[in-house]
């Protein structure tokens, strides 16, 4: 089975009417403004899934900084994931430091959805670093077996939109305060895999996965037989970021890597399916 475990949806009025809700939303707007940009509906996520040959996907909303329209794309996700229950299984965006957190997990949990992300740190304005600021989010994800996307990125090399502050040293901090969090650090944690080349990072990282997505972007294919070599490929999840890229890209990429083939199969689906109980 092969699962895509980051794939962006957006439902088709906020598609039509991107540039009304950018001018509330800055982080939004920063991405939808990129000239690598594109939006997908859940229709377009099931037709590029199956060109692709990959059997599910992990869909998710835009986290927004509004709970109202964190709410909206979540209905949307719910939505989708009724209509095509084989081929998609949703997480639930929110915003952590708001006060109505728990209710909204608890709504999106009896719709169905199944993990918490893809959150956005800097755009949504919190700190996985602090502690206090991020402790009810993590014990609502402990207390109800919820993993957690949260958006990561390397501190080096070129700019692109969506390049934050929300960095290894962050990502570290947070695995270190609330270890017994699944959680996946998006964009290979901005490198904070390296890192588990010392003994005590890989001990606080025993529940930290790490996706691909935006992967061809960043690093060459090598950075698969690195994950093998650091140990940490039990952890790595095949995550596209689509429509940003197309599936087949990482599935080549990966073909390529110098993996073999029971490597390419943890990758792309069998540590999904442990990570999601399939």
């Amino acid at each position: 089975m092969k699962i895509d475990f980051h794939v962006h949806i957006t439902p088709p009025d906020i598609i039509k009417d991107w540039k009304k809700i950018a001018e509330k939303e800055d982080y939004f707007k920063l991405l939808s403004e990129s000239p690598v940009n594109k939006f997908a509906t859940a229709d377009d996520v099931v037709e590029e899934l199956e060109s692709s040959e990959i059997d599910k996907a992990v869909i998710f909303g835009f986290a927004f900084k509004d709970m109202g329209l964190c709410r909206y794309v979540n209905d949307y996700t719910a939505q989708a994931i009724k209509e095509y229950p084989e081929k998609l299984i949703g997480y639930m965006v929110a915003m952590p430091t708001s006060r109505e957190l728990e209710k909204e997990i608890d709504r999106c949990r009896a719709a169905g959805l199944k993990g918490i992300g893809e959150l956005f740190p800097q755009g949504q304005g919190f700190d996985i670093a602090d502690s206090k600021e991020m402790s009810n989010l993590a014990n609502l994800c402990i207390e109800r077996n919820l993993p957690l996307i949260i958006h990561t990125n390397e501190p080096v090399g070129h700019y692109y939109a969506g390049k934050t502050d929300t960095t290894p040293e962050k990502a570290g901090a947070f695995a270190q305060n609330f270890p017994d969090v699944k959680v996946i650090f998006a964009h290979w944690g901005g490198g904070l895999m390296f890192y588990e080349l010392m003994p005590e990072i890989k001990k606080q990282n025993q529940n930290v996965y790490y996706d691909t997505a935006a992967s061809p972007l960043l690093y060459n294919k090598n950075i698969y037989k690195a994950a093998g070599d650091i140990e940490v490929l039990h952890k790595v999840l095949f995550g596209s970021d689509f429509p940003l890229l197309p599936m087949k890209r990482y599935l080549k990429e990966i073909s390529e890597s110098g993996l073999s083939q029971e490597e390419q199969e943890l990758v792309c689906g069998q540590n999904a399916c442990r990570l999601l109980g399939l």
